[in-house]
């Protein structure tokens, strides 16, 4: 599997971006897929996942009420909507499948549970 992310850039605070992720391989419809992200100086951190149906979705309380994440099985990707942005949420973004526990329902949060990461996209939110 490979994880190709984009959408990543500058923005001021309270702006908005997208990431997507787009994946490779037939299974993309079977598993979850997780957001990650990582600061300069700070260990990883969850953000966001989606079990593989879409029906199943968890959040970091920092994000919370202002992110979502998405997926379209049918294009191979996954997303992340990011709205009222703030300079603490500067960081880069991963994005995690978890190819190992097909069809599981639970969404899970941990970074050890994701076999398959992608490069990463900076994001940068101004103040």
């Amino acid at each position: 599997v490979q994880l190709v992310e984009s959408g990543g850039g500058l923005v001021q605070a309270g702006g908005s971006l997208r990431l997507s992720c787009a994946a490779s391989g037939r299974t993309f419809s079977s598993y979850a897929m997780g957001w990650f992200r990582q600061a300069p100086g700070k260990e990883r951190e969850f953000v966001a996942a989606i079990n593989w149906s879409g029906r199943g979705t968890n959040y970091a309380d920092s994000v919370k009420a202002r992110f979502t994440t998405s997926r379209d099985n049918s294009k191979n990707t996954v997303y992340l909507q990011m709205n009222s942005l703030k300079p603490e949420d500067t960081a880069v973004y991963y994005c995690a499948a978890d190819t190992m526990r097909p069809f599981r329902v639970v969404v899970t949060t941990t970074p050890a549970e994701f076999n398959y990461w992608g490069q990463g996209t900076q994001v940068t939110v101004s103040s």
